[in-house]
């Protein structure tokens, strides 16, 4: 099996409120559902992608630290789809 290098596009982290963190979920779902393209924007950086109609979901939940103490919980979700994918717009009746 052949591991592919991974490019980090675009990062960031900062400390947010649960509403503001629900706001920026709902606008990004909203970028999705539009079927346009999708800009992530921190300060100066900013990337922008096209996913196409039909992407890979997935949703996890991870703890990260000692067996025997306290560590970091996490909910991650993320949209994945081949680069460059044809987007042929799914199964339609007109």
């Amino acid at each position: 099996m052949t591991c592919m290098p991974e490019e980090t596009l675009f990062e960031t982290e900062q400390l947010m409120g649960r509403e503001a963190v629900a706001d920026y979920l709902h606008t990004l779902a909203d970028s999705v559902a539009e079927g346009g393209d999708v800009t992530l924007r921190s300060g100066d950086r900013s990337v922008t992608l096209s996913p196409p109609s039909e992407v890979e979901f997935e949703v996890k939940a991870e703890r990260e630290g000692p067996t025997d103490g306290d560590g970091e919980l996490s909910i991650e979700v993320e949209l994945e789809w081949p680069e460059n994918a044809p987007d042929d717009g799914g199964l339609s009746i007109e």
